[in-house]
């Protein structure tokens, strides 16, 4: 005879309410963690979107590639500006694979025969900057003609053993990497090697050295070392200027083996010019263009910022900056340009024109047109990609 048992009918009420407890539990995380996913899958695809808008303007607006460049002179499109236009473009086609951007960047580069505005005894890193994209392009497709002129100048640079080259910061991007990227390509020290005594030379030399120790921060050129102040009495240290050597160094490092003797080096000025950045970004997410006065020409400023999120995003990408230090302003600076300076055609506003120092290039207002366009886009869409990048990791 089987044995009668007795339930107690509360706890059984109990156990049944903590199991609808437990399923609502599963349920709500399940749901919350679908929504974060979908969350970030939608952030990923409004990047993206705006940076084939971006971009779209561009092209449409430039369709030849070989066009010049008509300012208040006319100027070969193979120049810095367009080069960094071709750096963003490149780093969008990493992202976007549309067969349109590779085209577009190998017509640029076949029309100007893959050499440099003066051929290839210059020593101006403004000439060089092309050469950055011929390479790229090279990596995809092995043509030798696409790295012979670049080459040969490179090694004749090295073979002349003058360093003194880069006397404005701006040329620290412009020519850098390049250097980088040929040791990387044959494994060849001497191409790590002269880079960095140009970069020391640079850094530590040139008007005295042009970085500043303890600032952590970049004077764009001779003239701008102290005595020389901005009129609130601070140093000059020019947004876009600084810009250039984050970007710079995160190209080089994104190169440099791990185990080489100067990763050190670079990690570190990287890392101490980015915390600078961080006490001076401005609420809304920019940077002035004067750094350390913000009442000198004041306003947001899209060159600059964009490049900064380029350094943020990618050293929170590589584990050199911390992510919980810098995740949030790099947020905020991203949606500042995106929601303050992308215009619905497509045209970046808040872009200093061609210069120097705070004063050139102004008013920089939200309708008001650069003199040259190409450039601010190439820091968007490095920005832009590097940022994609970032969220899809997270």
């Amino acid at each position: 005879m089987t044995p009668t048992r007795k339930y107690n009918s509360s706890l059984l009420i109990r156990l049944h309410l903590v199991c609808i407890a437990a399923v609502s539990l599963l349920f709500v995380a399940c749901t919350a963690q679908k929504a974060g996913s979908n969350k970030a899958m939608n952030q990923k695809e409004d990047v993206l979107q705006v940076l084939r808008q971006t971009n779209a303007y561009f092209m449409k607006k430039w369709p030849d590639t070989k066009e010049p460049i008509y300012t208040t002179r006319w100027r070969p499109s193979n120049i810095w500006t367009r080069a960094v236009y071709y750096e963003g473009l490149m780093a969008l086609y990493a992202i976007d694979p549309k067969i349109g951007y590779y085209r577009y960047a190998d017509d640029w580069a076949n029309q100007h025969q893959w050499n440099m505005r003066n051929g290839v005894e210059t020593r101006n890193a403004d000439d060089q900057a092309c050469g950055q994209i011929y390479l790229d392009l090279y990596q995809i497709d092995k043509q030798p003609i696409k790295i012979k002129a670049i080459k040969e100048n490179i090694d004749g640079i090295i073979a002349s053993g003058k360093v003194d080259d880069w006397t404005w910061i701006d040329a620290i991007q412009m020519a850098m990497p390049i250097f980088a990227k040929f040791g990387s390509m044959y494994n060849d020290p001497k191409y790590y090697d002269y880079m960095h005594r140009m970069y020391l030379y640079s850094r530590n030399e040139e008007g005295g050295g042009l970085y500043n120790t303890e600032d952590k921060l970049w004077w764009r050129d001779k003239d701008f070392v102290p005595p020389y102040q901005e009129p609130n009495g601070e140093d000059c240290y020019w947004s876009r200027g600084n810009g250039w050597v984050v970007a710079a160094l995160v190209r080089v490092l994104n190169l440099l083996p791990q185990d080489h003797p100067n990763r050190a080096f670079y990690e570190q000025d990287f890392k101490d010019m980015m915390h600078a950045l961080l006490k001076v970004q401005r609420a809304d997410g920019f940077w002035n263009v004067s750094l350390h006065d913000p009442t000198n020409f004041t306003g947001p400023e899209t060159s600059g910022t964009a490049l900064f999120v380029y350094g943020m995003a990618w050293g929170i990408n590589q584990g050199i900056l911390d992510q919980t230090e810098f995740t949030e302003p790099m947020h905020r600076a991203w949606q500042g340009m995106v929601q303050d300076a992308v215009h619905p055609s497509g045209f970046l506003g808040f872009l200093q024109g061609t210069g120097k120092e705070p004063k050139d290039g102004q008013p920089v207002r939200f309708s008001s047109v650069p003199d040259f366009e190409d450039y601010g886009l190439g820091c968007f869409l490095l920005a832009g990609a590097e940022y994609y990048k970032y969220l899809s990791k997270n």
